[in-house]
């Protein structure tokens, strides 16, 4: 069971929603809709599964309908039609107390300008949550204190939003959201609004800390770079339809349209491709005459920038294994040069 479902999600924005809807489902497009009915479409149709532990990034252009898809997971919007189901239960259909048990203790929010209480100080507004949540005091200092550790920032405890660098708010919110250890952890554009460099090093954060707690997270960007980095699978939308979903590499290999080729046709393939994504199996790398010759061993999930400076000077052999050792397959150097001009 996926944790996040979203099945045949529509939602238009305007005064008679409803009346339009029989438009969208016939073929009219965001322009058409907006020009003959003053109504905007946020997303038209859209069906995705997050699995449990994994990092879906969600991405497009600027009215694309990322931030709009994402609100309706914590039902900050609720859709025109559709289902939003959470661990398989429709949370559309909660009533006020439950979903704010469900936006209490199994989600949280990271925002993109922060959010930060600004008469509060690093600990207290790392415990907010807790306090909303009506936790003992020892309870929420301490568990605060553990979260400020886990996001570098031990020694600030006492230091006021006003007092940090932007990279540094932006830790202390994503410690806040993290100090009610919820099940799903909702990202929308958290990172968009730093510098380049204090962004790596956020992106870096928090594959690290995912690494560790393997939270189920939904990521908002425009940002295609941080979608490889960050991302398990990628949900690309375009007016509101989503057009593509996979792995970054099958993003990158094979995009689904133009819009999806615009995105990626700069990307550095050698950064995103995996080892097993483009080996050959034993069997075709013997049956075309090929002995293993000297090799270089690489862990499946290694990616090719990792050997690529290897084969490219030795002209060896990579031989791909498991996290066992057993062999899985083989890449040579054709297989190298095509992977990475394939367009």
């Amino acid at each position: 069971m996926p944790k996040i479902e979203l099945k045949n999600v529509y939602k238009i924005f305007g005064e008679e929603p409803q009346s339009v809807l029989p438009l969208i489902k016939n073929g009219a497009t965001k322009e058409e809709i907006l020009e003959d009915t003053d109504h905007t479409v946020g997303l038209d149709n859209v069906s995705i599964c997050v699995e449990e532990g994994e990092t879906f990034v969600c991405m497009g252009l600027s009215g694309s309908g990322k931030s709009t898809l994402i609100r309706h997971i914590n039902r900050l919007i609720d859709p025109t039609e559709g289902e939003v189901l959470v661990d398989g239960v429709n949370v559309l259909e909660f009533n006020e107390k439950e979903l704010l048990e469900l936006r209490r203790h199994e989600m949280s929010m990271v925002f993109q300008r922060f959010g930060l209480f600004p008469h509060k100080t690093v600990k207290e507004n790392v415990a907010y949550g807790l306090e909303v949540q009506e936790k003992p005091l020892e309870e929420r200092n301490q568990t605060a204190e553990e979260q400020i550790k886990a996001v570098g920032l031990s020694g600030f405890e006492h230091q006021y939003p006003s007092q940090l660098s932007g990279g540094m708010q932006q830790r202390v919110g994503l410690a806040r959201a993290l100090a009610t250890n919820p099940g799903i952890l909702l990202m929308d554009e958290a990172f968009s609004a730093l510098d380049p460099l204090i962004r790596n090093d956020m992106q870096d954060q928090l594959v690290e800390l995912q690494s560790k707690l393997h939270k189920t997270i939904v990521f908002i960007t425009h940002d295609l770079d941080e979608s490889l980095k960050l991302g398990d699978h990628i949900g690309i939308l375009n007016d509101g339809k989503l057009v593509q979903v996979g792995k970054p590499e099958e993003i990158i290999m094979n995009p689904a349209d133009d819009y999806v080729a615009s995105f990626v046709k700069d990307v550095n393939r050698a950064k995103v491709l995996r080892a097993k994504t483009i080996m050959l199996s034993p069997e075709k790398y013997s049956a075309n005459g090929k002995g293993s010759g000297e090799t270089y061993k690489v862990l499946e999930n290694s990616f090719i920038e990792e050997f690529l400076p290897l084969v490219l000077e030795k002209r060896s052999v990579v031989e791909v294994i498991d996290k066992d050792g057993n062999t899985m397959g083989f890449i040579t150097e054709i297989e190298l040069a095509q992977s990475l001009s394939k367009t």
